[in-house]
């Protein structure tokens, strides 16, 4: 299978984790669109579910696909969050995600629901969080060139705030902007995270340390899981 397929399979897998009764937080992305789809076939056979997207292009698809649509007011505490990820620390299932620019929501739901179980393909397991992928940083517009000048000093190199495909700063659904940090490989994820948090000017960042119960890894043979 390419990547693509193996986005598809490990799509089907956690789509049918899903049990009648839940209150689900839908995960933002490309693995999770085809989650969504997936899921949108079981409610239209049957399946009673309500959802909590992670974005408003999510929240989207959810409606197209026939997913009611839930609140926090309603329903403060999610029976599961599936997701997709950029990298998957090996072993302790460290996660980095916020490519797609949703981190903040994402990890807002994540954080809200009782088992978070991650999606990816074989080519996002990595010895060390940072090693491909950059850190995002959601940062408030007013004053982000301080925000990025503390950054700096946790020892990132920002590459630019992100951009659209068009060339515009890209906006989250928050209104904020996002820092791609390199940091290199992070050999230690929660202090990072916790050191980050502590910038002032920072909303959220795409570390999810300790936050994954479950993460389906699908190979070109098999989809693996994985558990702590």
């Amino acid at each position: 299978m390419n990547v693509e397929e193996c986005k598809k399979v490990v799509a089907q897998h956690a789509a049918a984790l899903v049990e009648p009764g839940m209150v689900v937080g839908l995960g933002t992305g490309s693995t999770a669109a085809f989650m969504i789809e997936a899921l949108g076939k079981r409610v239209a056979k049957g399946l009673d579910i309500v959802g909590i997207p992670t974005s408003e292009t999510t929240e989207a698809l959810a409606r197209a696909v026939g997913i009611p649509i839930t609140t926090f007011a309603s329903h403060p505490v999610l029976d599961m969050s599936i997701d997709g990820a950029d990298e998957v620390e090996r072993g302790s299932l460290h996660v980095m995600k916020g490519l797609g620019g949703a981190l903040l929501r994402e990890k807002i739901v994540a954080q809200a629901s009782r088992r978070f179980v991650v999606m990816i393909d074989a080519t996002k397991p990595v010895d060390k969080l940072g090693e491909r992928a950059p850190v995002p940083v959601e940062v408030t517009p007013f004053g982000r060139e301080c925000t990025a000048a503390s950054l700096e000093k946790l020892g990132a190199q920002i590459i630019q705030p992100r951009r659209t495909l068009a060339g515009e700063l890209f906006v989250t659904d928050n209104g904020n902007m996002i820092l791609d940090c390199v940091f290199g490989p992070i050999q230690n994820v929660p202090a990072l995270a916790t050191r980050i948090d502590g910038t002032v000017g920072v909303v959220e960042h795409g570390l999810f340390p300790n936050m994954a119960t479950d993460v389906l890894v699908a190979t070109e043979r098999e989809v693996e899981r994985w558990t702590l």
